[in-house]
């Protein structure tokens, strides 16, 4: 499914703000000249008040939006190690995140524009209807109205975000491997990650163009994607995401927020 010239447009998003006191992790301030999007850390996987503040300064400047990128509580498994929480505790955490973004948000002239889960709640969320629900209850508790929800599509957190009457934003991601079902290869699985820059390139052309990308097991696969991520956490991820940036744009892709 290739997509016509008057479409050719597609958001860029990272994860932002993933540090912790002295210790930084991500490049924010080169990611945030690049990306349209961020999906600024809110505490319970990483980040802390001062670096929610600063990115969300930043962003503002660079006429970035910011999104809450919530989490289950693990600082110490950096969120990507699946927990049991209680839905209704689930949502009230989702909502404090949520919250707490929207206080530095503020300050900055800027608001928070969407909410993305993060790590083992992503991946739980795909196919898990009562934490999906969880999420998308904390959403409504914390927005006031209807506040975009970033995730995979065909996804039970999408099923859930349109079931509320939230707006659903598909996204897709150039540098890891997908299932034939359309799904994220599990990290802890070999090939799960995409190392080489070229092929990280030639996959975000392929879902800006083509809406399409190579499973695991060679098939293509056709992906519904209006936002494309590049992971702030890995080495080079700026001078990467900057890459990823001027080809699309060589090839006619217009990058923009999709807000």
């Amino acid at each position: 499914m290739t997509a016509s010239l008057a479409n050719l447009s597609i958001d860029l998003n990272a994860d932002l703000g993933e540090g912790f006191g002295r210790w930084r992790l991500t490049d924010d301030e080169a990611l945030l000249s690049i990306v349209t999007s961020a999906n600024v850390a809110c505490g319970f996987h990483a980040g802390d008040p001062s670096t929610m503040r600063r990115v969300c300064e930043l962003a503002a400047e660079r006429g970035v939006r910011v999104g809450a990128q919530v989490s289950y509580r693990d600082l110490a498994g950096f969120g990507r190690r699946s927990m049991d929480v209680p839905p209704r505790e689930l949502a009230d955490e989702i909502a404090y995140q949520i919250g707490a973004l929207e206080i530095f948000a503020r300050a900055a002239g800027t608001r928070v524009h969407y909410v993305k889960p993060h790590g083992a709640l992503y991946n739980r969320s795909v196919h898990d209807e009562a934490q999906a629900a969880a999420v998308i209850e904390g959403v409504g508790l914390a927005a006031g109205g209807p506040l975009p929800v970033l995730g995979l599509p065909g996804s039970r957190l999408h099923e859930a975000a349109r079931a509320a009457g939230l707006p659903v934003i598909t996204e897709a991601f150039a540098d890891r491997a997908y299932t034939a079902a359309g799904t994220l290869v599990p990290r802890a699985e070999p090939g799960a990650v995409v190392h080489d820059p070229d092929t990280v390139v030639k996959r975000a052309l392929g879902f800006a163009r083509d809406r399409a990308v190579t499973a695991i097991d060679g098939r293509r696969i056709e992906v519904d994607v209006r936002s494309l991520c590049v992971h702030g956490d890995t080495p080079g991820a700026a001078d990467l995401a900057r890459r990823v940036r001027s080809e699309l744009a060589a090839a006619g892709v217009r990058v923009a927020a999709f807000i």
